[in-house]
């Protein structure tokens, strides 16, 4: 099991669960989804979440749980600064190839940065808040990592990501909530929990 200290967990947790509501505190205004909230604000804010979240969970070692392997083809969904498909790049040792996906234009101008940066061959940036674009059927492993509770349309992503999915790829889940929030997976009916792992779950298709 992954040694944590409880009490930064909690913190982060109830930070996330703010954010995720859509309300940000900057100065003496409050601003709400409901309305427009300042994109880079609530950027940064998510950024420096899952900042701290990587440093607790060092993302190699989450990574080991989904069994990636050489010349596997990887969705990070909703890859926010890159963090993980830049390890998953290196998990797959110049194999394979790596699709980021995020809805904001800063997540991909951050990872297009460190692809250039560290001459990443593998990874390609796919913007956009739902379709994927990749072929049926073609996907090994989806990462849908901290990404679950800002989805305005869950279904209609669920139904995506089982489209590119291989009959025997893996949807590979996390979140603080895993809990409470996985049952929403399942009942889809397109996905359907094959183990719970130590910091993900893992989700198969049906």
């Amino acid at each position: 099991m992954y040694s944590k200290n409880l009490n930064e967990e909690y913190l982060l947790k109830n930070i996330y669960k703010t954010v995720s509501r859509g309300f940000l505190e900057f100065g003496k205004t409050r601003y709400s989804c409901k309305q427009t909230p300042p994109h880079i604000l609530n950027y940064f804010t998510v950024s420096l979440i899952l900042y701290f979240r990587d440093l607790f969970n060092p993302p190699k070692k989450v990574l080991r749980e989904a069994d990636i392997k050489h010349g596997f083809t990887i969705l990070d969904y909703g890859c926010g600064p890159g963090n993980y498909s830049i390890a998953v790049s290196e998990l797959l040792e110049g194999t394979g190839m790596v699709f980021a996906l995020d809805k904001h234009p800063l997540a991909i101008k951050s990872i297009s940065k460190k692809i250039k940066k560290r001459s990443v061959t593998n990874i390609e940036t796919i913007h956009s808040n739902c379709e994927t674009g990749l072929a049926s059927n073609s996907v090994d492993v989806v990462l849908l990592y901290h990404v679950f509770n800002d989805l305005k349309n869950p279904d209609v992503v669920l139904e995506e990501l089982h489209r590119i999915i291989k009959p025997s790829g893996v949807l590979s889940f996390m979140e603080f909530d895993i809990e409470g929030i996985s049952p929403n997976i399942t009942k889809s009916g397109l996905f359907q929990l094959q183990k719970k792992m130590d910091a993900t779950y893992i989700f198969v298709k049906k």
